[in-house]
C-alpha cells in the first residue's frame, strides 16, 4: 500500500513539473519528459507532427509509450504511419528514401505476411502506385494525414497502453509554486530568530534565519563552491513582498522580503531571471565581473552533484573549506528502466560478466543457461540443462534425479575475469564453463560436489591459482583447480546447510566468508584446519555477505525465520557490528539480496522496491520502484562500475536498469563495429524475424509480436512480385551475411578510402563554424578540453596560460551548451586580473611537454607547463596546491574515474606515478617505457590504465595491484618498420577498445589481449597532429599538420569527410598555421573544436543542425 502509494504522488509530481514546463513555455522539455516518464500522451502535439509529416518525431515520441510489438493496436499504429511515409515518399519520386523506409522500418510486419511485404516492394516498380487496385482512391498528402490521425486517434484511445495517460488532470493554476510558498513559510515560522523581512536566496538548502546584518556577505566562506543551476526558472530575485507582484533588484544592496515567503514569476520576465539571479549571488560572493554564468552554474546534474571533490591535507584556507564536502549524488544510481529480457522460465540467479559489461548470465528454476546482451536484447547463447557424464555421478545423485528429474539454477557466477563461469544446481551438481566470446563456450568440468543442492558458488585466485568454491546442504565447503579438476580442501564446521560464500584477500593472506542457514558467519583459510574465525550473524539471519568494491568494507544482509531483515556493516578488526542500516522490512517473506556499488551505496530488494542506502548513513536515502510490479524480495545484481542495476520482476522478465552513463553505453550502437559488409544486408540481420513470430525490441526481448493480418493493414489480395530491389536484397543480403558477427572489428589496415565516397568541405558555407580568438593572449594551442557539462571549452597554451571560453544560457541558447550559433565569453573572476597560468619554476619552456586534466565536475583542473603541478580552482582561478617540482617533469595527467583524489601522472623520465592527493603522497612508481609518458587513460570495466608514450610502447597496468598487465610496440603494418615519436590513448565509451594517435597513424586495440583490431594510415606524407573519439564513440575526429580534419567511421577508421583548411583558415595563414590540438563535445556527438598554432580556438558543427558529417553526404556533395 505504501508503495502503491508513493508512485501515486510520483505520478502526481511529474503532471505538476509537466504544468510548470508549459506554464513558462519550456514546451520541448515538457515533452521530453512526457515521452521519458510516459506519464502522459500530449494528443494535440501528436497530432500536429503527424498533419505536418514529422514522421521520425512521431516515432520518436510514440517510442516513450509503446513499442511495434506491445499489441496489436500498438503494431497497427507503427504500420499506418510507416505505410503513409513510405507511400509520401513514393509520391514525391523519393524511391532511395522509400527503398530505405521499406528495408529498414517496414521489414519488422513481412513475418506473417509475405504477400503483404511483395506488393509493398512491388510498388517501387510503379511510375505511380496510384495504378495499384488498393491505393486507386490515394489523394494528396494532406488529406492522407488528416485520415491516418483519425485513425490514430481510435487506436490510441483503444490501446490498453495508453489508457489513463490521455487526458491530462485538472490542477490548479501555479500549484507547484503554491507548494513550494507552503514550504517556506513552514520553515520560515521554525526559525529560533524569524526575521520580519527574511531573505531567502536557494531553494537548495533549508531557509533559516542569520542575526547577522551582513549574512549574504558570509556565504562566501560557507559555501566556497555554489553549484547552483541557473535553469532553474526559480531565481534568488524572484522572492517578492506580497503574491503576484514582481520586483527587480539590481543595485549593490541586498534584496529583502516583508510580509510572508511567497514565490511568483511571470512569463515575460522569465528572459531576465538568470542575469538578476546571478547578480545577487555574485554580489554576495564578491568574485565574478562578466556576466556569464560561474563554471559551476551550468554544470549537467551529475557534475554538480559534486560527489568526488579532491580533499588536499595542506594548511591552505582554501583546501580546509573543501573539507567534508562530498555530497552523494542521486544520479549515480540506475533508477531509469533501460531495457527488458524474457527468460522462458522463472529466472533464479543472474551476474553480470566482469568485462563485457552489458553481458548478463541468468540460471532459471528448470536449470536452463542464458547469456543476454542487454545492450541490444538479444540472447547470445542458451544452455538447457543435461547431466554431461551420468557414469560418473554418484548413485545418490542417480537416485534422486530418478525420483525427482527437476533441476533448479540455484546460482550462477563468473570467474574474475570472464574467463569462465560456474552453475551451481539444486541437486548435488556445479558446472563449469570456459568463455572465449561471443557465443564461444566450451564445457570444462562437471562435479558432483555435495549432497543435496549446492547453495553457492564463487571463484578466487590464491597465489594466483584459479579455484572455485561450492557449498552445500550438506553442510561442507569443498575447493576445486578449475584447470584440472582436482578436490583441494573440504572446509567443514557448519552445523547447517551452507547459504553463502564470500572469498576475499587482505595483505597477501586469502580467506573465506561463509554463512549457514542456521545464522552462523565463519571464515576459513585455504586449509583443512577448521574454522578461524564463528560468529552470530545479526537475528541469527539467513545472511549473504559483499565488500564494497574498493574491498574496504564489509557488509551483510540477511533475514531470519521470523521475517525480520537485517543490513549491516562489519568492523573486521574487532568482529563486530559497525552500524546497522535502517528501513528494512520487518516481515519479508523471503531473504533479502543485496548488493554494494560505486563504494558510497547500498542495495536491497524489500517490499516490492529497491531500497538504497548511502554507505556513512544509516537512514534510507532511496527507494527505486523499477516502474512497479516487482516481487516482494526480488534478486538484484549491479554490474562491475555500476551503472546497470538487474532485478528479476513477474513474467520470467528481468528489468536493467540504468544510471546516465549506462543509459549511454545501451543506447551505444548495438552493432558499433562490424565487418565492412553490405548495409542492407547487415539491415536485414537487424530485422530479421524468427518463425515464432517474435522479435527483439529495445525495450523487451522474446516478447511475442501479434502477428498482423492483411484485413488490419487494409492491404490485401496483393500477388507475388519480384522487382529489380527485391532480386538486389536476395543477392547482397544472402544467409552467410546474416550469421552473427564474432570480430567486432576488422583486424586489416585501411590505408585506401574511396575518394568517390569522402565528402569534402572546402569552403565555410558547407559547414558551421565559430572562430574563438585569444585576443593575443595565448600562444600555439597546446591542449583543449571541453567541460563535462559541454557549456565551455579549457585551452592550455604554449605559454602556460589557459582560456576559458563560457557559453551563456539566454534566449538564443537555451540549455547554455556549447554550439557554434552564439559566441561564448572569455571567462574569469572578477578578483583575477590574469587567466590561470602554469607555474614555471624550473622549466624549459621550449622542452616542455603541456599535460592538463580536469575532474569529474569540472570544478579542479590539474595542469603543468614542465614545471610544477598546479590544481586550480576553476570557479576562483585560485591555486589550490601545487606538487610535483621538475626536475622530472609531468607529461601526461589523468584522474582515477572513481576517485578525484587520485591522479596518473606522466613523467619525462619514463616513469608512471600514481599520486593520492589526500595523503599528500606517490602511492606506487610504474615503470617500463623507455621514454617521455605522453598518454593515459584509465578503464574501470577492463579495471586497467593504459599508458602510451614517445617510445611508441603501449602498456597496460593492473589497477588493483599496479603491476604490468601487457605491452606492446606500435607498428606499421611492415613491421620492419619501427615506430617512434609521441603517442596518445583514449578510450572508446565500451571501456574495453581504445584508439592510439601517433603522426604515423591511427589504430585501435582491444585491451584484454593487446591486439590492434583496426588501422588506417596516411597515404601521403600527411602527420597526424591529433585525434579523438565522438563522444559517443561513432566517429574519429583527427588533425593533420597540414590544415586537414579528417573525420573516420569509427568501426572500420574508413574515411569519411574531409574539411580542408579553406573552409576555416584565412588565405594568408594558410602556410604557417595548423591544428595542433583537438576536443570532441561530450554531449553533442557532431561538434568538436581544434586548438590552432596561432593561439586561436575553432568550433565545427554540420551545416544542418541534427545532421551527421557524412549520412547525407552524397546530397551535400551534388549541392555544392
Amino acid at each position: 500500500m505504501a508503495t502503491e502509494k508513493k508512485s501515486t504522488l510520483n505520478k502526481e509530481l511529474l503532471f505538476l513539473i509537466l504544468q510548470f514546463c508549459n506554464d513558462e513555455g519550456y514546451k520541448k522539455t515538457a515533452h521530453m519528459l512526457e515521452r521519458e516518464s510516459a506519464c502522459y500522451f500530449d494528443m494535440e502535439f501528436f497530432e500536429d507532427m503527424v498533419l505536418n509529416g514529422k514522421w521520425d518525431k512521431v516515432e520518436k515520441y510514440l517510442s516513450g509509450f509503446t513499442n511495434v510489438n506491445d499489441n496489436k493496436y500498438s503494431t497497427k499504429i507503427y504500420f499506418e504511419i510507416r505505410k503513409l511515409n513510405f507511400l509520401e515518399a513514393l509520391d514525391n519520386n523519393d524511391r532511395a528514401k522509400a527503398l530505405d523506409i521499406l528495408m529498414k522500418d517496414l521489414k519488422v510486419f513481412a513475418h506473417g505476411n509475405e504477400e503483404l511485404f511483395r506488393e509493398l516492394t512491388r510498388l517501387l516498380t510503379l511510375d505511380n502506385f496510384r495504378e495499384h487496385e488498393s491505393l486507386s482512391m490515394y489523394g494528396d498528402s494532406e488529406t492522407s494525414r488528416k485520415l491516418l490521425m483519425d485513425a490514430l486517434k481510435k487506436l490510441l484511445e483503444a490501446n490498453p497502453v495508453f489508457h489513463g495517460k490521455l487526458k491530462f488532470p485538472s490542477i490548479k493554476s501555479q500549484r507547484l509554486r503554491r507548494l513550494i510558498n507552503q514550504g517556506l513559510n513552514w520553515q520560515h515560522i521554525q526559525c529560533k530568530f524569524p526575521l520580519p523581512n527574511p531573505d531567502v536566496k536557494t531553494l537548495f538548502e533549508d531557509h533559516v534565519c542569520q542575526w547577522q546584518q551582513n549574512h549574504l556577505l558570509m556565504q562566501s566562506a560557507e559555501n566556497p563552491l555554489p553549484l547552483q543551476d541557473a535553469a532553474l526558472s526559480v531565481s534568488p530575485d524572484f522572492w517578492i513582498s506580497g503574491p503576484s507582484t514582481l520586483t527587480h533588484a539590481v543595485s549593490n544592496e541586498d534584496t529583502y522580503l516583508s510580509g510572508p515567503i511567497t514565490l511568483a514569476t511571470t512569463s515575460n520576465d522569465i528572459g531576465d531571471s538568470h542575469t538578476i539571479s546571478q547578480k545577487g549571488l555574485l554580489e554576495a560572493q564578491d568574485e565574478v565581473t562578466s556576466t556569464v554564468l560561474h563554471p559551476g552554474e551550468n554544470h549537467s546534474l551529475e557534475c554538480s552533484s559534486s560527489d568526488d571533490l579532491p580533499i588536499i591535507s595542506t594548511d591552505n584556507n582554501d583546501n580546509n573549506m573543501l573539507q567534508n564536502m562530498e555530497p552523494i549524488s542521486h544520479l549515480d544510481l540506475p533508477k531509469t528502466v533501460a531495457k527488458i529480457i524474457k527468460e522462458g522460465s522463472s529466472p533464479m540467479s543472474m551476474d553480470f560478466h566482469p568485462v563485457q559489461q552489458t553481458f548478463l548470465l541468468v540460471g532459471t528454476n528448470i536449470g536452463d543457461i542464458g547469456l543476454w546482451d542487454v545492450k541490444s536484447g538479444e540472447k547470445r547463447l542458451s544452455i538447457n540443462f543435461t547431466v554431461w557424464n551420468i557414469g560418473a555421478c554418484s548413485t545418490i545423485f542417480k537416485t534422486a534425479m530418478m525420483k525427482d528429474p527437476c533441476m533448479s539454477v540455484n546460482r550462477v557466477a563468473w570467474s574474475p575475469n570472464g574467463s569462465f563461469f560456474g552453475v551451481a544446481y539444486s541437486k548435488h551438481i556445479v558446472q563449469l564453463y570456459s568463455y572465449h566470446g561471443g557465443t564461444d563456450i566450451q564445457q570444462k568440468l562437471e562435479i558432483d560436489a555435495h549432497v543435496g543442492g549446492v547453495n553457492d558458488i564463487a571463484f578466487s585466485t590464491p597465489n594466483k591459482q584459479l579455484l572455485v568454491i561450492t557449498g552445500g546442504d550438506d553442510m561442507i565447503i569443498k575447493v576445486w583447480d578449475v584447470m584440472t579438476g582436482v578436490h583441494m580442501h573440504n572446509l567443514e564446521g557448519h552445523e547447517a546447510p551452507v547459504y553463502s560464500l564470500c572469498p576475499h584477500s587482505k595483505e597477501d593472506i586469502h580467506f573465506i566468508f561463509s554463512t549457514s542457514a542456521g545464522g552462523k558467519i565463519k571464515a576459513w583459510l585455504y586449509d583443512n584446519m577448521g574454522p578461524r574465525v564463528d560468529y552470530d550473524a545479526p537475528g541469527l539471519a539467513c545472511t549473504t555477505m559483499a565488500y564494497s568494491s574498493d574491498t574496504r568494507r564489509l557488509f551483510s544482509c540477511g533475514t531470519n525465520k521470523n521475517g525480520e531483515s537485517f543490513l549491516v556493516e562489519w568492523n573486521e578488526s574487532e568482529g563486530a557490528v559497525k552500524r546497522t542500516y535502517q528501513g528494512l522490512s520487518k516481515f519479508s517473506s523471503a531473504a533479502v539480496q543485496f548488493g554494494t556499488t560505486k563504494d558510497k551505496f547500498l542495495a536491497a530488494a524489500d517490499d516490492h522496491v529497491i531500497k538504497i542506502w548511502d554507505m556513512d548513513k544509516i537512514e534510507l536515502l532511496t527507494t527505486i520502484d523499477a516502474e512497479g510490479g516487482l516481487p516482494a524480495n526480488p534478486h538484484i545484481r549491479f554490474n562491475k562500475d555500476g551503472s546497470l542495476l538487474a532485478v528479476i520482476a513477474s513474467d520470467n522478465k528481468i528489468r536493467i536498469l540504468a544510471t546516465d552513463y549506462g543509459l549511454q553505453l545501451l543506447n551505444a550502437s548495438v552493432n558499433n563495429f562490424v565487418y565492412s559488409s553490405s548495409e542492407i544486408s547487415h539491415a536485414l540481420k537487424k530485422l530479421e524475424i524468427n518463425t515464432s513470430s517474435t522479435v527483439t525490441s529495445a525495450g523487451e526481448a522474446d516478447g511475442c509480436v501479434p502477428t498482423v493480418s492483411n484485413h488490419e493493414i487494409e492491404m490485401s489480395n496483393f500477388t507475388e512480385a519480384y522487382v529489380e530491389t527485391s532480386t538486389f536484397l536476395q543477392n547482397g543480403g544472402d544467409e552467410e551475411n546474416l550469421k552473427p558477427v564474432k570480430n567486432i572489428f576488422t583486424d586489416k589496415a585501411n590505408n585506401k578510402s574511396d575518394v568517390c565516397k569522402v565528402f569534402q568541405i572546402y569552403s565555410p558555407s558547407q559547414c558551421q563554424s565559430l572562430q574563438l580568438s585569444g585576443h593575443g593572449k595565448a600562444d600555439k594551442i597546446s591542449r583543449l578540453i571541453y567541460t563535462n557539462a559541454g557549456n565551455a571549452i579549457l585551452a592550455l597554451a604554449s605559454n602556460a596560460t589557459h582560456l576559458f571560453w563560457k557559453w551563456p544560457r539566454d534566449d538564443l541558447n537555451l540549455g547554455g551548451m556549447a554550439t557554434t550559433s552564439v559566441p561564448p565569453q572569455l571567462w574569469q573572476p572578477r578578483n583575477c586580473s590574469r587567466p590561470m597560468t602554469n607555474d614555471l619554476t624550473g622549466s624549459k619552456l621550449e622542452e616542455a611537454v603541456p599535460c592538463l586534466a580536469l575532474s569529474k565536475n569540472d570544478s579542479y583542473l590539474l595542469s603543468a607547463s614542465g614545471g610544477i603541478i598546479s590544481l586550480f580552482n576553476v570557479l576562483t582561478f585560485k591555486t589550490m596546491t601545487t606538487v610535483m617540482p621538475p626536475s622530472p617533469a609531468a607529461t601526461s595527467l589523468a584522474y582515477h574515474p572513481q576517485d578525484n583524489n587520485i591522479v596518473a601522472i606522466g613523467m619525462d623520465d619514463s616513469a608512471i606515478l600514481i599520486y593520492n592527493f589526500r595523503q599528500s603522497k606517490v602511492k606506487s612508481e610504474l615503470k617500463g617505457h623507455s621514454g617521455i609518458v605522453t598518454g593515459l587513460a584509465f578503464s574501470i570495466t577492463m579495471n586497467v590504465l593504459v599508458s602510451s608514450g614517445a617510445d611508441a610502447q603501449i602498456f597496460i597496468w593492473n589497477l588493483d595491484s599496479w603491476e604490468k598487465y601487457k605491452s606492446k610496440p606500435l607498428q606499421l603494418p611492415d613491421e620492419r618498420i619501427p615506430v617512434v615519436g609521441s603517442t596518445q590513448v583514449q578510450f572508446h565509451l565500451d571501456q574495453v577498445h581504445f584508439l592510439v594517435v601517433h603522426e604515423s597513424q591511427l589504430s585501435i586495440y582491444e585491451a584484454n589481449e593487446l591486439e590492434r583490431v583496426q588501422q588506417w594510415i596516411p597515404q601521403d606524407s600527411s602527420r597526424i597532429s591529433n585525434a579523438t573519439f565522438s563522444c559517443d564513440s561513432q566517429m574519429v575526429y583527427a588533425c593533420f599538420i597540414d590544415g586537414t580534419v579528417s573525420i573516420f567511421g569509427a568501426s572500420n577508421l574508413e574515411l569519411k569527410c574531409q574539411i580542408l583548411p579553406t573552409a576555416y583558415l584565412p588565405s594568408a595563414a594558410r602556410l604557417n598555421v595548423y591544428p595542433n590540438a583537438i576536443a570532441a563535445h561530450p554531449q553533442k556527438s557532431t561538434q568538436f573544436a581544434l586548438g590552432l598554432t596561432d593561439g586561436e580556438i575553432v568550433v565545427f558543427e554540420p551545416q544542418e543542425s541534427g545532421n551527421t558529417w557524412y549520412a547525407g553526404e552524397d546530397q551535400s556533395a551534388t549541392a555544392s
